[in-house]
């Protein structure tokens, strides 16, 4: 048996401390439920102590079973010259009901005497308190040892005496925290193989990211001993972030032999990742290891010769493996053998010698000469090989459309309006909506006309959107290059059109990107039927 390590997640209240992200309590919970689904351990989801919306939150929830993980409340120790049972902060962390506790508390004898401003004496007497009360109230405690590397480095002794005094007041795991993210991975290791000899409870790790150093930081403290990991979900969090638990989890996983979720739930990984994005409103970054749609894309040319023969040669890991997968780019250093793999994964029995890889190749010369570029955009390329081989029907026709636009008087009010009359299975269906301009109220009309007969399109939103003008010697007259990310909150995807109207090529990757949510919704379906 592998050996377990605790993944504490705590995107729910450091992740809502970072620049451009608020969580509503409806969004906290949709991020609970992914969080409890992929197997993460302890869930921290907020400070009860601190504001309305975590009150709120922690009421809506109480009493509510999660599948797997322990709900965590998040607080302080008591402060300085009272009593624990006086404490307000400790009285709203055991009204949220949760079976376990985190609890902060200073090591750094620099913000013991001149933050908080109190006695070393008295620092240790409220670490010690505060973890006898919650225990003799039943709860799991993790004490969280605040700035505990720096406060490592100016007085070890005293820095040891806050972990003793958490040990003897009951505490179940001391949380090593880099709370300045400034510590480098060879200074974690050593710390914590120093910590493990006078410590006889398990410890953790709270690293941030403020060197870019916090999931290395983590790793190292794993390797050293440590047993709970803490961190967000892609890393967010205040100033530079947290510890990146998606790229935490496969390392010690796949490369480290640690048993952090099942097999089953780390193929979960990518599909989690882009759904805590989706709710967050972060556009997630396709370089973002292990679950970016960048992580395991090739193309140059020699790159993809390589992965085609072997994909260890440019591959750390499986995709598949946490459910991403490989993509092939097209580009004019991919070379063409890109096309044949694209062709081959509709049909493996077609050649590069096939008339209809012939015909798939020069339809795809044609549009590139038309200024259409294919890189980043696999889901258009997928969409026209099913096409031009004949496998593919429409989920809809666009019969007819009209945008209007124009200036209000009102500077706040929308600038354009459209309307859409489609067509599916015989069956017409109109709609119209306004817009921040006319692509935008073409975009809501169509999803709006198609709803009605695709409910699952109201999970699509787009992430971006991209203009090229491609000849701008015509001036006005020039053709443009649009590009489209879209997302579900489950996959990725990018669509390209072209054209000379930026409303018509708006519009062919808009029907591209809704072909393809709906083609990958039918595999998606059967492939849990075959499971």
């Amino acid at each position: 048996m592998s050996e377990k390590i605790i993944i504490f997640d705590s995107t729910l209240r450091d992740g809502a401390q970072a620049e451009g992200i608020s969580f509503s309590v409806e969004d906290k919970i949709r991020i609970m439920e992914t969080l409890d689904k992929i197997g993460v351990d302890y869930i921290e989801a907020g400070n009860p102590g601190s504001n309305p919306k975590d009150i709120e939150f922690f009421n809506r929830i109480k009493g509510r079973g999660l599948r797997h993980a322990k709900l965590v409340a998040f607080g302080s120790t008591c402060r300085g010259g009272i009593s624990v049972e006086e404490d307000a902060n400790l009285k709203a962390i055991l009204e949220t009901q949760t079976p376990a506790v985190s609890i902060f508390g200073k090591s750094w004898t620099f913000h013991i005497t001149d933050i908080i401003k109190t006695t070393l004496k008295e620092n240790l007497r409220m670490i010690e308190d505060t973890m006898a009360y919650l225990k003799a109230m039943g709860k799991e405690v993790t004490f969280d040892a605040e700035h505990f590397f720096d406060g490592y480095k100016a007085d070890p002794v005293y820095a040891i005496e806050t972990l003793l005094a958490a040990q003897a007041g009951g505490a179940d795991c001391l949380a090593l925290c880099d709370t300045n993210g400034g510590t480098l991975p060879f200074e974690v290791r050593d710390i914590v193989i120093d910590v493990r000899k006078k410590l006889a409870i398990p410890l953790g790790i709270h690293c941030h990211n403020d060197s870019g150093m916090a999931v290395a930081n983590s790793i190292m403290a794993v390797q050293a001993g440590v047993r709970q990991v803490q961190g967000t979900f892609l890393g967010y969090g205040e100033r530079c972030g947290n510890a990146n638990l998606s790229s935490i989890i496969p390392n010690l996983q796949l490369k480290m032999g640690y048993d952090c979720l099942t097999e089953a739930e780390l193929l979960k990984l990518t599909s989690s990742a882009i759904r805590i994005a989706e709710i967050s409103n972060y556009v997630l970054s396709g370089r973002e290891p292990f679950v970016g749609k960048s992580a395991f894309a090739h193309k140059g040319g020699m790159h993809i010769d390589a992965v085609m023969k072997n994909p260890q040669s440019f591959e750390h890991i499986e995709p598949e493996a946490v459910g991403n997968e490989r993509r092939i780019l097209m580009s004019e250093v991919s070379g063409r053998s890109t096309i044949i793999q694209l062709i081959k994964e509709v049909d493996p029995n077609l050649t590069k010698k096939s008339n209809e890889t012939t015909q798939v190749m020069n339809r795809i010369k044609e549009l590139e000469y038309q200024g259409y570029q294919f890189e980043g955009a696999e889901s258009s390329v997928k969409l026209l090989i099913l096409k031009e081989l004949g496998k593919y029907k429409p989920f809809f026709v666009l019969e007819d459309f009209k945008t209007i636009g124009e200036q209000p008087h009102n500077k706040e009010a929308l600038s354009a309006s459209a309307v859409v009359k489609i067509n599916v299975g015989g069956q017409s269906e109109i709609n119209a909506a306004e817009g921040d301009g006319p692509v935008n109220a073409l975009d809501k009309a169509l999803r709006k006309a198609l709803e009605v007969f695709y409910p699952s399109i109201r999970e699509v939103r787009l992430t971006d959107f991209k203009v090229r003008v491609i000849d701008s010697k015509s001036a006005t007259a020039s053709k443009v290059r649009v590009l489209i990310e879209s997302t579900d909150g489950i996959d990725i995807w990018s669509n390209v059109g072209v054209s000379t109207d930026i409303i018509e090529a708006s519009l062919i990757a808009l029907i591209d990107s809704i072909e393809y949510k709906l083609l990958n919704d039918i595999e998606r379906n059967q492939n849990n039927s075959d499971e």
